[in-house]
């Protein structure tokens, strides 16, 4: 959520930010409905003043036999008066609340222009693509030769874009989940194992609702909600707290399992487990001061890379560009691993600075060691590893002409085989 403050006070800096995302005329419906609110507040409580001074002044004229009519009849209009501006007020409120919990956040003034994912920048690529001397396979067809990926048997169970992962899949996603652990545990973030059904606050707190509610399952007989990242629930563990400056950074790694409709989604990115409605993953989640919030943005991507790196796979980073950020990012960093049976990279992890926008939401403030007011704190987030994507990545960059595949050096301690295939 947008600080309202701000936006009554330079809203033209505010719509200049906003146009970059083709939302400025949404600013200028927020401030007429703001001022609305502004008029009427002290019309109301005029009102009210004034009313209960005739009152006054009605019970000291019957204490004198005099007539009070005219002022029992002002009163009466009075409090007409009254009860109609309530009722606007609330509809006023109603509206006001509605087109501010819709803004997006501000974007970095540093985040590259454009609406398209084709519109990022590519920073750096790293690490060496490999070269076949055969026509490399995908991970769907080696998966299922190998009787490793069954999307055949979960489609009859639930439906597509579901997969039965098997044998030695399951070691290795239990494998990449705990190297992402220790890793990031060892970077200072504590482990967690959330919910994953929530609340609608807690969608509207993180941003996802309203606008995402199409890729969200929901419960209504329990009025829950089963979580795309276990964001949401890392974001709210301080929702409505006031912390102390000392006590930042708080930084946590969430493992869950993620659902997410991806409605709309077509094409090759259907086929396996690439864009599947379950997944697991593990996800970064920072609490900072505001001056530190850059610097925590650049953190967290330097994490992903590292994990990227140990798992030696070709991968690069992009900014991402302000049309394809989701409401709640101000800055997003993509991290993208070298698929070669699409010849072409794709996202596996990403990160974003969300500056105050969700803490403003869940009511997440710190006071400084100084003791100055509450002011919101900056919370950021970051993929630790997407494990179907990483196997994808680790199948089809490792993959060998017999359709065995190896796996890294930095895996096998955790349990995951040298080699998983026929061999």
């Amino acid at each position: 959520m947008l600080d309202l403050k701000l936006i009554r006070s330079d809203p033209e800096r505010v719509k200049a930010a906003l146009a970059r995302r083709g939302a400025a005329a949404d600013v200028d419906r927020l401030l007429e409905i703001d001022a609305r609110r502004r008029d009427l507040l002290p019309e109301i409580e005029g009102a009210q003043a004034e009313r209960k001074t005739l009152s006054k002044q009605i019970g000291e004229a019957k204490q004198k036999g005099a007539d009070a009519e005219d002022l029992v009849q002002k009163v009466g209009e009075l409090k007409d008066k009254i009860e109609a501006g309530k009722a606007e007020l609330e509809r006023v409120e109603a509206d006001l609340s509605a087109v501010v919990v819709a803004l997006p956040n501000l974007p970095d003034p540093d985040a590259p222009d454009g609406m398209k994912e084709e519109d990022a920048v590519v920073i750096r690529e790293m690490g060496d693509k490999p070269s076949f001397g055969f026509e490399p396979r995908d991970h769907l067809e080696m998966g299922t030769e190998l009787g490793l990926i069954d999307v055949e048997a979960a489609a009859k169970l639930s439906g597509s874009r579901f997969a039965y992962l098997k044998g030695d899949l399951v070691l290795l996603e239990m494998a990449l989940v705990r190297f992402a652990l220790d890793v990031v545990r060892g970077e200072g973030h504590e482990p967690v194992i959330p919910p994953v059904l929530v609340r609608e606050e807690a969608l509207y707190g993180t941003g996802f609702l309203p606008g995402d509610r199409d890729q969200i399952y929901e419960i209504p007989k329990d009025e829950l909600f089963l979580v795309g990242t276990s964001e949401v629930a890392l974001a709210s563990l301080h929702a409505d707290q006031i912390l102390v400056g000392d006590e930042l950074p708080l930084r946590y790694a969430g493992f869950s399992s993620c659902f997410r409709r991806e409605a709309g989604a077509a094409g090759r990115d259907t086929r396996g487990i690439f864009r599947v409605h379950q997944f697991d993953k593990v996800e970064m989640f920072s609490f900072v001061e505001p001056s530190e919030s850059v610097a925590e943005h650049e953190r967290l991507l330097a994490i992903e890379e590292r994990i990227l790196t140990e798992l030696e796979i070709p991968y690069r980073v992009v900014d991402v560009a302000i049309g394809d950020l989701g409401a709640p990012a101000a800055r997003k960093f993509d991290c993208e691993a070298w698929i070669p049976s699409q010849d072409r990279y794709r996202e596996v992890t990403s990160c974003s600075n969300t500056t105050d926008y969700q803490a403003r939401r869940l009511g997440c403030r710190y006071r400084s060691a100084e003791g100055d007011a509450p002011t919101a704190v900056h919370t950021l987030n970051g993929t630790a590893v997407a494990i179907g994507r990483t196997i994808i990545a680790l199948m089809e960059n490792r993959q060998e002409r017999e359709g065995d595949f190896t796996l890294p050096n930095i895996l096998h301690s955790y349990g995951a085989p040298e080699r998983i295939g026929t061999r």
